[in-house]
């Protein structure tokens, strides 16, 4: 990785990749044979990157629904819709058979957060939007075939803004028994690229399993976003 430059402000990239905390874009930076100045953004931070000789645009966005909002949108408004959107970085295990490491591409996501159910609409659909949204299919095919390291499964990503440990696990598996992992930004940026039609995938990698406490996520979380950053930097480079 070179240091940072100022890189030419025509920059376009192939790719816009959404992390929510300095932890989970790390890795990007790790991996980058150039790395931009960081920009500023309100509560975030741009950094345009090239990794491999493909030009992505890393934006760490904060924790959170409204702040993966407002990361997204500000790439909507400087790149366009063309730039496909990608949200990287950790989320809890929630299903049987997910374990810490394994990484999930998301298939749809669903807003955990959402009970609009008293005026007839399912659990997790915000009235006027579908009951969940569905990841890009030739995004999703590439994270699963293209040549990586990492144990991929391909799953609904349930996204809340409660950091889920065993008391809220118990529950959102009953209510949503097709999520099989949760974070706080995917079904966010998932709402945004759909009503705004851009491309969008969520790649997570597995820090803990919904733990009682958030120990097992801090002890996982540096191997979580090398892993979820290793299955993204493998599919920007074909996308």
């Amino acid at each position: 990785m070179e240091p940072g430059d100022r890189m030419t402000d025509a920059f376009t990239p192939a790719s816009v990749v959404i992390v929510a905390m300095e932890e989970e874009a790390a890795p990007f930076l790790d991996r980058a044979d150039r790395v931009g100045d960081p920009l500023s953004r309100a509560h975030g931070m741009r950094r345009d990157l090239v990794i491999g000789g493909v030009p992505i645009t890393l934006i760490r966005a904060g924790i959170g629904f409204a702040n993966a909002t407002a990361g997204a949108a500000y790439a909507y408004y400087t790149f366009g819709p063309d730039v496909p959107l990608i949200s990287a970085g950790s989320a809890g295990g929630l299903a049987p058979g997910i374990e810490v490491g394994h990484v999930i591409v998301g298939s749809r996501y669903v807003n955990m957060n959402a009970d609009a159910t008293a005026f007839g609409y399912s659990l997790g659909q915000v009235p006027g939007m579908p009951a969940d949204y569905a990841g890009d299919l030739a995004l999703t095919r590439l994270a699963l075939d293209t040549p990586h390291d990492e144990t991929v499964h391909a799953g609904v990503i349930g996204s809340s803004e409660v950091f889920v440990t065993a008391p809220r696990a118990l529950q959102f598996r009953e209510q949503f028994p097709e999520v099989v992992a949760v974070d706080m930004e995917s079904a966010a940026v998932a709402q945004f690229a759909h009503t705004h039609g851009q491309t969008f995938l969520s790649v997570r990698a597995i820090s803990d399993l919904c733990a009682p406490d958030g120990t097992e996520f801090l002890t996982h979380l540096d191997g979580a976003a090398a892993r979820s950053a290793a299955v993204v930097a493998a599919v920007v480079a074909v996308v």
